[in-house]
């Protein structure tokens, strides 16, 4: 049982990194340089699409990992 849990927690460990790579930033590309400060005063542009779904995959698989952190440490105690 002990071993599964790791290499569960492994599998999602990769997972949740690749997700967070692929993810833009919040000021990608020149055009965000240049307008930082625009987008904050005058509200945030909703996510859509592929970012949208990269966004609720990573919280997705980051829960999925804080569980299977703590799952690994009551199976070692």
């Amino acid at each position: 049982m002990g071993s599964l849990v790791h290499i569960l927690l492994l599998i999602d460990a990769i997972i949740m990194v690749v997700l967070i790579l692929l993810q833009s930033g919040k000021s990608a590309g020149l055009s965000g340089a240049i307008s930082g400060g625009a987008e904050q005063l005058f509200g945030k542009q909703k996510a859509r699409g592929a970012d949208l779904f990269l966004h609720r995959a990573t919280v997705v698989t980051g829960i999925l990992f804080f569980a299977l952190a703590f799952l690994s440490a009551y199976i070692l105690q």
